[in-house]
């Protein structure tokens, strides 16, 4: 008994290509005469362009049954002598790499770019234009991430329709890096004599690249070893006012002004508040770093602040 079963299926096996229904394809937004006269010779006695029915989205299959023909027929006076179940759809393939590369080159602005592609979607897609824009080429989270981020693109078919596609790429383009010439310590202002340019491979960005004179009296988040690059994500604008530094407090209540020295008790950049303390009360306070050594405190009592 298993022995005829399984003779069974290997036949069902062997025949099944033959007995799965091909769909016609079709490359529009329509079902036109001509796309059954095609198939159905008798429809040619309409004009070419008359609209039949809807194609549904790549991927899916407009059927037109035996019995829908014949009353298609019937409209239009046509003796339909053989009708049988038709089948329409997108001609659908592979993503091409080698396409995809030449679509991605396309959007970026050097011709020396570096790309290779990991991974790709899967799925069939429909045949059309590729496209990757630049502005949908994911960023990795920091310059030293070495895995492949992610690409979205679109296939432009039928006109103007798109169909989503994806790829996981790593991507370098020539630019000049900011090296470390020395120890860089955390905290300390950047002179620009501590770095020099160094031609190398980036992941492509609109942001300007880092140049010793842009660089100083900027301030590395943690240490830096010699030879190392100086990434921007290290670095922070040097603070306006820092620890234990004298300010110079502008105290704001309406029309009146009172202007005093006070000492800063915790560092920050313009914009920034931070804690000062009078040295004649000994009062701790708040106020707003605008400057270099400058603070400002908006209040409606300047009194409290001697």
């Amino acid at each position: 008994m298993i022995l005829r079963i399984v003779v069974a299926l290997c036949w069902a096996a062997r025949f099944a290509p033959a007995l799965a229904q091909s769909c016609e394809p079709v490359e529009d937004d329509r079902i036109l005469a001509k796309h059954l006269a095609a198939v159905f010779p008798e429809f040619r006695a309409i004009p070419p362009e008359t609209w039949l029915g809807n194609m549904p989205p790549p991927g899916s299959k407009r059927s037109f049954h035996a019995s829908e023909l014949v009353s298609l027929a019937k409209r239009y006076s046509i003796r339909l002598d053989s009708p049988r179940d038709v089948c329409f759809e997108w001609p659908m393939q592979t993503l091409n790499r080698d396409r995809a590369l030449e679509a991605m080159r396309a959007s970026l602005p050097s011709p020396e770019a570096s790309i290779e592609i990991t991974e790709t979607s899967l799925y069939p897609i429909p045949r059309g234009r590729l496209e990757f824009p630049r502005e949908f080429l994911g960023k990795p989270a920091s310059a030293a991430q070495k895995d492949p981020v992610l690409w979205r693109g679109s296939v432009i078919y039928g006109g103007d329709h798109r169909y989503s596609i994806w790829a996981r790429v790593r991507v370098k383009v020539p630019c000049q890096r900011a090296t470390a010439l020395q120890a860089l310590r955390e905290g300390q202002p950047i002179d620009p004599r501590q770095v020099r340019l160094e031609r190398g491979a980036c992941f492509p960005d609109s942001s300007p690249r880092q140049t010793p004179l842009s660089l100083a009296g900027m301030v590395p988040r943690q240490a830096i070893a010699a030879g190392a690059e100086v990434r921007p994500e290290l670095l922070v604008p040097q603070n306006d006012v820092n620890r234990g530094d004298p300010v110079d407090v502008e105290v704001r209540s309406g029309a009146a002004r009172l202007a005093f020295t006070a000492k800063a008790e915790s560092s920050g950049r313009t914009g920034d508040f931070i804690a000062l303390r009078n040295p004649s009360s000994n009062k701790i306070f708040r106020a707003r770093v605008e400057g270099k050594d400058k603070a400002v405190v908006q209040t409606d009592f300047a009194g409290s602040f001697r």
